[in-house]
Formats: C-alpha cells, sequence, structure tokens
C-alpha cells in the first residue's frame, strides 16, 4: 500500500502547463477515472460552486482523453447544509482517485475543514493511493502553518501565522508552503512577490517560525509533484521552487527533481495514523467496491485481438515513420469500433 502524489500548484492549475501535471497524476490512475473537487477553500462566497465548477470543467475537457467522472464536493461551511462533517455530502471523497482543492481563504479552509469528516476522508483516500492536486489557497492551507494572506495583505493585520492542516506531519515535514512566491502585481511601486506579502514582511514572518519549519515557496506557473512512495519530488512548469531550511536556501527549476528529505526527516507512516478507525474501514471498504468496478469498467475497454493487431501494426508504421500507413490502420481500427488516441506514455485503445 502506497498513498498517492501529491501536486502542488504555485498557481495555474488551469492553464496549459497545470493540465500536463494533471496528466501526469491521470496517467498512474484507474482508467475509470474519478475526480472530486472539493468546494471547501471558496465556501465561504456565494459563488463557491462557479470557483469550484470552473476547475471542474477544465478537468473534464483536460482529461477527456480518460473519461472522467468530475464531481463537485459541496463542503462549504460546518452548521449548514453543506457541512464538511456530512457523511452523504463528502461521501464522493471515499471513491475519488484524484482530489482537487484550489482557490479561496487558506484560513478558512483550514476552520472549515480540520478535524472534519471532510478532511478525514481525504486523507484516507489518499493513503490508499488517491492523487490529491492543492494549489492557490488549498496549498497554504495544507501546510503545519497557514499564510494568512487576506488578513494581512487587504485587513492590515500585522504579519503572523495560522495553525494549518499539516496534512505532510505525518510524513516528518514541517512545512509552510507559500505560492505566488515570485508574484510582480504590484509592478516597480509595490513588492507583492512571497504570496503578496513582499520580501520585508516575509522576513518578519519567517522569523516568527520554528526552527523545524521548512519554507516551501512555489513560483507561478510552477507546480511539485511529490511522489511519498519514492520519496522523490519533481519540479515542472515555467520558473521553480524554492526551499528555505536550517538558514539555507536551496532553488529547483522545472525539470529538476530531488529527494523528499531536502524538506526534513522524510518517513512514511502506517497508513491508518492519524486516521479515525471508523473512517479508515469505511475507506477501506470503499476502496474495494471501487476496485472491483474498475477492473469490470477496463474489462469492457480490452480491444479484440483484431484491433490489437492494428494497433501493433501500426507502432511499426509510425516508427518507420510511414504516416500514411498509421493513418490508414487507426481509421481501420476506427471502422471497427475502436478509437487509438495518442498519449504521453504510448498509444491505447477506446470505443469509438
Amino acid at each position: 500500500m502506497s498513498p498517492g502524489r501529491i501536486a502542488l500548484f504555485g498557481s495555474g492549475e488551469t492553464s496549459a502547463s497545470g493540465g500536463k501535471v494533471f496528466d501526469l497524476l491521470a496517467q498512474a490512475l484507474p482508467a475509470a477515472l474519478h475526480v472530486a473537487v472539493l468546494e471547501t477553500p471558496a465556501g465561504f462566497e456565494l459563488n463557491a460552486a462557479q470557483v469550484a465548477g470552473r476547475v471542474a470543467q477544465f478537468l473534464r475537457l483536460r482529461l477527456q482523453n480518460y473519461n472522467p467522472d468530475v464531481i463537485l464536493v459541496p463542503a462549504r461551511k460546518r452548521g449548514t447544509p453543506f457541512s464538511p462533517d456530512d457523511p452523504a455530502i463528502t461521501a464522493p471523497l471515499l471513491c475519488a482517485d484524484l482530489i482537487v482543492m484550489g482557490p479561496g481563504s487558506p484560513t478558512y479552509a483550514v476552520k472549515q475543514l480540520a478535524s472534519s469528516l471532510a478532511w478525514h476522508r481525504l486523507i484516507a483516500r489518499h493513503r490508499l493511493g488517491a492523487a490529491l492536486a492543492v494549489a492557490s489557497a488549498a496549498a497554504i492551507a495544507v501546510g503545519a502553518v497557514a499564510l494568512p494572506v487576506y488578513e494581512i495583505y487587504k485587513v492590515g493585520d500585522d504579519p503572523f501565522w495560522h495553525g494549518g492542516l499539516d496534512l505532510f506531519g505525518a510524513y516528518g515535514l514541517k512545512l509552510a508552503i507559500v505560492p505566488h512566491w515570485d508574484n510582480t502585481d504590484g509592478g516597480q511601486e509595490l513588492d507583492t512577490s512571497h504570496c503578496f506579502m513582499g520580501q520585508d514582511r516575509f522576513d518578519v514572518l519567517q522569523r516568527q517560525l520554528p526552527d523545524d519549519t521548512t519554507v516551501l515557496g512555489l513560483d507561478e506557473q510552477t507546480m511539485m509533484i511529490c511522489d511519498l512512495g519514492r520519496a522523490r519530488a519533481d519540479v515542472y512548469g515555467k520558473a521553480g521552487v524554492t526551499v528555505l531550511r536550517d538558514g539555507r536556501t536551496e532553488r529547483y527549476v522545472a525539470g529538476r527533481s530531488f529527494d523528499l528529505a531536502e524538506l526534513g526527516d522524510f518517513r512514511l507512516p502506517a497508513p491508518e495514523v492519524g486516521i479515525p478507525p471508523v473512517v479508515w474501514e469505511e475507506a477501506n471498504q470503499a476502496c474495494q467496491v471501487t476496485t472491483l468496478a474498475q477492473q469490470a469498467a477496463q474489462a469492457t475497454l480490452m480491444p479484440p485481438p483484431e484491433v490489437t493487431s492494428l494497433l501493433a501494426e501500426r507502432e511499426a508504421a509510425r516508427a518507420r515513420r510511414d504516416w500514411a500507413a498509421a493513418d490508414d490502420l487507426r481509421q481501420r481500427a476506427l471502422a471497427l469500433g475502436w478509437q487509438i488516441q495518442d498519449m504521453p506514455n504510448g498509444p491505447r485503445c477506446v470505443p469509438a
């Protein structure tokens, strides 16, 4: 049993670069892909469904080759009909292969999700292999501490840290995650780097952190995939990530990889650690049911021998750069009811 991968977005989750990262996550997931988009970070907004809905629509289009089932999880606010503690509202998290959270307020997300049923179900499903993708406010919220961006930048509070959801704490990592690290929206007049804090305010914030906290700065249009099973991190996108730890600064640009031990004393916990037993049991049961359903769905996606033969012939034609023959073989497969799709990790056949 291995936990799923975690993608952290500095920004640009619905950009072309972000789409490539979602492709990488989807390639390692089951063919019958279930995606859950959690509305919580923007749950205080009157248009929370639209905010999360834009992300959901992007994923439906970007991952269309995987035939995804994308559902919104409206776990917006405790004590309401859309509570993160409602079993029915949060049920889709138990069978999701990919769970996504994005824009909103970091501190609001923490207040609504901390120790909630939604958060426990999310963690349990992730420990059983589901991938997580967190961007913007959600990326901040899942750290050990969360940067109160609105409170400082908009309201004028003195710099301070709010407690975070501490997603990585069970893995021995105490992180302060800061997206928009290289932001320049303020132009020449106002330093808006370090997620709109500016260097001077961020220096104050950094001095407030315990010595064992690692700052992970994610540039805009930049993403990092944490492969917990391999204890590796890979950087994608247009810029890079900055790691501040033990008085040292390390920079990893897009295309580079590094060990998760560079972020702290990384370790893999026992899968059930920190999860209420009843949630862990229901997550395992849901996982077994989902796996059987995915195996049945996969069986219906297996092309017959004659189509498999055409696929092999087409690959041979492509290898010798005979594009006309390759196109003809694709059309012959289509006439038999199967579409050949060229994926980043190789071709596959799906029912037309």
